[in-house]
């Protein structure tokens, strides 16, 4: 098997298993947002268990890469992740937006391996650009990668970031759109239309590439290529699915932020364990 092949199978089973994790989460907070997290699944997975450079047992190490989730609302796989990572015990992803838990409905910087607090729509590119323009103030090798929502980048102050990074030539960022076509309120063509989202990106003068969420092996040669890149910052604008891996979830826009029953958990969970 070759050595992509092989990391490739490695992290479908992990990304499996973090889809586990965020269904059975959310049912027991009984509240969440699972769409927007299943969707994410496989891009902060590949992040986390390949691309980044990062230590779960130091989290301010300075040498690591920075990780920013833009769209907040979807803490529920990075908290999954985190953990898998070895970031935190386990047992606390079953204190999900309970009063005092380590991880709150949004991200907050109590919980280990979180940058910096975020959940309000629009700021986390600009966040970013900063995290990079203070690495390459360092004089660091360290990149900054951000997760936004596609429903998000409907706001001013994410193009405002992505023109300055442009003008910075912020090359060890790179962004990412988790492209799903749902927002809260219906499908992003309705609400806003983006398109054409790539000539958008690249009129600002970013580097892009379209890639498919839930390939893995695309979405590692994808990262690979941002790496290269230089003079200009990257986003990938990865195609997904929202709700992905659990077929009464996918594409309804009900479950953008609704946590599943009892019953639908038990369903979503038999459909994942059939995957395993």
């Amino acid at each position: 098997m070759k050595p992509l092949q092989e990391k490739s199978k490695f992290l479908k089973k992990k990304a499996n298993k973090i889809r586990k994790l965020i269904v059975e989460m959310l049912s027991v907070a009984k509240s969440g947002h699972p769409g927007g997290s299943l969707s994410a699944v496989e891009i902060i997975t590949c992040l986390y268990f390949e691309i980044m450079k990062h230590d779960p047992k130091n989290a301010a190490w300075p040498a690591r890469d920075r990780f920013h989730l833009s769209k907040g609302h979807a803490c529920p796989c990075l908290y999954a992740v985190l953990s898998e990572a070895g970031y935190f015990d386990p047992k606390h992803l079953f204190t999900l937006r309970k009063l005092d838990s380590l991880l709150q409905g949004h991200p907050d910087r109590r919980t280990p391996g979180i940058e910096v607090a975020s959940g309000s729509l629009g700021q986390g590119l600009s966040i970013a650009l900063g995290m990079s323009l203070a690495l390459r103030l360092d004089k660091s090798d360290c990149r900054v990668y951000c997760l936004m929502g596609d429903g998000e980048i409907q706001e001013g102050n994410i193009w405002e970031a992505a023109m300055a990074a442009s003008h910075y030539k912020a090359d060890n960022l790179c962004g990412i759109v988790d492209y799903n076509r749902f927002q809260i309120d219906g499908r992003t063509e309705e609400i806003m239309n983006l398109e054409p989202l790539v000539n958008k990106w690249e009129s600002f003068g970013w580097h892009v590439i379209q890639v498919d969420g839930h390939n893995i092996e695309d979405l590692l040669e994808s990262f690979y290529e941002a790496k290269t890149i230089k003079g200009k910052p990257t986003v990938l604008i990865a195609h997904t699915v929202k709700g992905k891996g659990i077929s009464f979830m996918e594409h309804v826009v009900d479950f953008h932020g609704r946590a599943p029953t009892e019953e639908e958990t038990r369903i979503a969970l038999k459909e994942l364990e059939e995957i395993d």
